[in-house]
């Protein structure tokens, strides 16, 4: 059985979608062993409680990155974390802590990478008036939003959009591709060739 630990920072939408996808059999032999926020007030935490799993807040504020960094990580291993999944986690990981989990760290973009990096994507894609937007599950390296590509969905942008619709839609396609991406990789059915994964 596979044990995943959750980072997030807000309502954990994609935290939820990860969940259902465990309790209805579409990620199998997985079960979640911990979920982490920096943040007390974070909806998603509340949520992982109210569905009895083991739930920590690690306050971040006032401390330094290494330092959180180094309290995060000592959970995670303590709960034998194998893979870890970033859903809405508002903090930067350090060299450090990717270094801990070489390609076993998931974060999920709202857009098609490496187009509209970092925050407000949606905002970005739709300012720039592209046709086509979408989301992309990649690996965490050093860098932000850079890892190699596990899955990634493509959404149109209608005449009719606005840019919470637009966010809308492309949340739906995030959270059926975070369950493709957990399942590609705890299969370890993949190999990667500089950036390029291959499912083999």
């Amino acid at each position: 059985m596979h044990s995943l630990g959750i980072l997030l920072s807000g309502r954990g939408s994609n935290f939820v979608a990860i969940a259902d996808s465990i309790e209805a059999g579409r990620i199998a032999n997985a079960r979640i062993g911990v979920v982490i926020t920096n943040r007390a007030d974070a909806q998603g935490i509340a949520i992982a409680r109210q569905r009895g799993l083991t739930a920590l807040t690690i306050p971040s504020k006032g401390k330094t990155r290494a330092e959180h960094d180094r309290e995060v990580v000592a959970a995670l291993k303590q709960h034998n974390v194998e893979l870890i999944c970033l859903a809405g986690y508002m903090r930067l990981l350090s060299p450090w802590f990717v270094q801990q989990f070489p390609r076993r760290i998931l974060n999920i973009h709202p857009s098609l990478l490496p187009a509209f990096p970092g925050l407000e994507a949606q905002e970005q894609a739709f300012a720039y008036g592209v046709k086509v937007s979408g989301c992309t599950v990649h690996f965490v390296d050093e860098e932000l939003d850079h890892g190699p590509i596990i899955v990634q969905k493509a959404v149109q942008v209608l005449e009719s959009d606005t840019e919470p619709r637009l966010a809308e839609r492309i949340l739906e396609q995030e959270h059926i591709a975070y369950t493709e991406a957990i399942n590609i990789v705890l299969s370890a059915d993949f190999e990667i060739s500089g950036r390029r994964l291959r499912r083999r």
